[in-house]
């Protein structure tokens, strides 16, 4: 689904219609993420997650934690549901065989960077991620789930919306209430800055939970300066990919929003590669979207191999602290574990 533009705004009169039902939603969601408990995985589990419906950069964070994880001398490996794909798992993901209808675009991305486990039932991973013989998982979402034990919550925000109208769904974007979700958090990742991202901070600093701060950073230009750009994507908030494109100085010639995760067709393909055509555009989309496009016949106006790619990173400025972290993380759950 796209999210609702009424989210991210001041309150209007279809947040406070929906009010009283958000208010009921985030109460039960909130009373089920502190229920205790929690299976005990075979490592220990640093979870990457959102307050918020949509995107805000988890899967980018993740990959990125994973270099500093490598980067102090630990192998860590990924956990992931494979939102979009069918199957159920738990299974481990192979790159060369598996594709997005299979597993769902993230976990093929993770997969490139470190072994990645996808199962529907994260408790069902437990032996598999064991067999990877890596010393630290990085679940991807899953903040809101208490299936399984976290040994450390980071929470992804986007500075420049921060939650949005701050009402739980349908009202607002709040998976529950902030302060309610604040008490699980142990440290804050945010994007970019803005007063709705600072409330964030704030709340935070008053929690006494850490802030890093991060960049998306662009990977390669997707076209020649000069040329317009047929954007198109199918994320929790397209809107901030386009954002990114202008940001890098490209002119937008069409958006195109879809539903996140959404299954591209052939017939989608076409028609956005002929509508590019006729405006004169360079096709681009995202990395998340660039797995999910069909494979075209070599040659025809199908092939997905015209359509541009804008990759980002995450960059994190405290990268070092961050790497330390992760060290004490899995220090400490050895500790606690083995002592």
């Amino acid at each position: 689904m796209l999210t609702p533009a009424f989210w991210w705004k001041r309150k209007g009169v279809a947040a406070l219609l929906l009010a009283p039902i958000g208010l009921v939603y985030g109460a039960i969601t909130a009373r089920r993420m502190h229920r205790p408990g929690g299976a005990e995985p075979p490592l220990p589990l640093v979870c990457v997650g959102n307050f918020v419906a949509g995107g805000a950069g988890k899967t980018p964070t993740a990959i990125a934690l994973a270099h500093s994880a490598r980067s102090v001398g630990l192998d860590p490996c990924f956990l992931t549901r494979g939102h979009g794909g069918r199957l159920k798992g738990p299974i481990l993901v192979n790159i060369e065989t598996h594709t997005a209808s299979d597993v769902g675009d993230e976990a093929l991305l993770l997969a490139r960077v470190a072994p990645t486990v996808v199962a529907r039932r994260r408790t069902d991973a437990f032996g598999l991620l064991r067999a990877t013989g890596t010393d630290l998982c990085i679940m991807d979402d899953g903040f809101q789930n208490p299936s399984v034990k976290k040994t450390f919550n980071f929470v992804v925000v986007d500075g420049m919306v921060g939650v949005g109208n701050g009402l739980p769904l349908p009202a607002g974007p709040l998976r529950a209430p902030l302060r309610r979700q604040m008490l699980l958090a142990d440290a804050i990742i945010i994007y970019g800055d803005s007063k709705l991202g600072q409330r964030v901070v704030r709340m935070a600093a008053r929690a006494g939970k850490p802030v890093f701060r991060a960049t998306l950073d662009a990977n390669a230009p997707p076209a020649a300066p000069h040329r317009r750009l047929y954007a198109f994507a199918g994320i929790g908030r397209p809107e901030k990919f386009f954002r990114s494109l202008e940001a890098e100085g490209y002119r937008l010639a069409m958006r195109r929003a879809f539903p996140d995760h959404y299954p591209y067709r052939f017939e989608d393909l076409t028609r956005l590669l002929d509508e590019a055509d006729m405006l004169d555009a360079v096709p681009v989309t995202t990395e998340k979207d660039a797995v999910r496009l069909p494979r075209g016949i070599v040659g025809s106006n199908w092939s997905r191999n015209r359509v541009a790619v804008f990759g980002v990173h995450t960059r994190f400025l405290e990268e070092n602290a961050l790497g330390a972290l992760l060290l004490d993380i899995r220090r400490r759950w050895m500790a606690k574990h083995f002592s």
